[in-house]
């Protein structure tokens, strides 16, 4: 691995969170188990609002993406990590990683997008409920989403880009159980101030853009709900709002921790904290905005009595 060109570098080790073995043994089964889990909550959502025509409305059109995503996202990770371990390996090729990187930018972005969309629908809801249906219109729903595809695409593509330019000298040993892009900048012997320069303003701008929207969105909910303050109200919105506030704190909290200071500084402690929105989070989402939603709990109840009978006709 050697050398001073990048076009040098074919691979990286994946270290894992933890270079004991017995942990690792623990690990790989209690990721499996989250990853399962996660495929099938999430997937068990998506196929609740297909099935369910009361909940095709804007708010679970979001949920289901949502979903969809967090599938998405956690599959880039975890299988490649649980594979490793099954061969007794701890490689991944150069392209593998880049592809990693595309891919997890692509998706943690997907989710912040999403989780601000959400929130604009609960703020025209409770705030606007009147002009909801002329606002939350089908064709604005799809654009919203159309719209965060394109701007995390191309967000992932330029730091993909940026870290392709990197050249890798010496150490190709990343310690984290995935390409993480602060994980794998850090082993660079290249000048990464471009890099961590993106970061700070484009990165800012498309993470924090949809964060202050939820802010926005929850101020303007809570200001509406307390000019009328009823126990009614109160309990309406915080059952409306509860969950998806549940979320946005683990995601965005997590996420600020880790990657608001420079690539350089980036610890074993920050790697740890990652599976905090790369793995807890889409495992927790199907159980928060199931187990908090009235509709949600009935539309799956229905879904598994409806699969239950035609078990037993056949």
């Amino acid at each position: 691995m050697g050398g001073d060109n990048k076009t040098t570098v074919t691979g990286f080790l994946l270290l894992g969170l933890s270079g004991q073995s017995g942990q690792e043994e623990l690990l790989f089964g209690l990721f499996l188990w989250m990853y399962l889990v996660t495929i099938v909550g999430n997937f068990l959502i998506i196929l609740a609002i297909t099935c369910d025509s009361h909940l095709h409305t804007p708010m679970y059109f979001f949920l289901a993406n949502l979903s969809c995503v967090d599938i998405c996202f956690s599959s880039v990770t975890i299988p490649k990590m649980l594979l490793n371990h099954s061969l007794g390996s701890k490689s991944i090729s150069y392209v593998d990683c880049m592809a990693q990187i595309y891919f997890f930018i692509t998706f943690i972005n997907m989710d912040s997008f999403l989780l601000s969309v959400m929130a604009y629908d609960r703020y025209t809801a409770i705030c606007r409920p009147l002009h909801y249906t002329t606002i939350m219109r089908p064709e604005l729903c799809v654009l919203l989403v159309a719209a965060s595809w394109l701007f995390t695409n191309l967000h992932a593509l330029l730091h993909t880009l940026l870290v392709v330019q990197l050249t890798f000298c010496s150490s190709n040993a990343v310690h984290h159980f995935f390409c993480d892009p602060y994980a794998v900048l850090k082993l660079s012997c290249s000048n990464t101030f471009i890099n961590d320069l993106m970061v700070f303003t484009v990165g800012g701008l498309i993470f924090l853009t949809p964060f202050t929207c939820i802010i926005i969105s929850y101020a303007y909910i809570f200001s509406n709900v307390l000019k009328c303050p009823s126990v009614q109200g109160i309990r309406k919105a915080l059952s409306t709002c509860g969950s998806h506030l549940t979320v946005v704190s683990l995601f965005y909290g997590a996420i600020l921790g880790v990657y608001m200071h420079p690539s350089s500084s980036y610890s074993v402690q920050d790697s740890v904290a990652t599976v905090l929105f790369t793995v807890v989070t889409p495992l927790v989402n199907p159980f928060i905005y199931s187990l908090r939603n009235r509709d949600m709990k009935g539309a799956l109840r229905t879904l598994i009595s409806d699969s239950r009978s035609r078990k037993f006709q056949r």
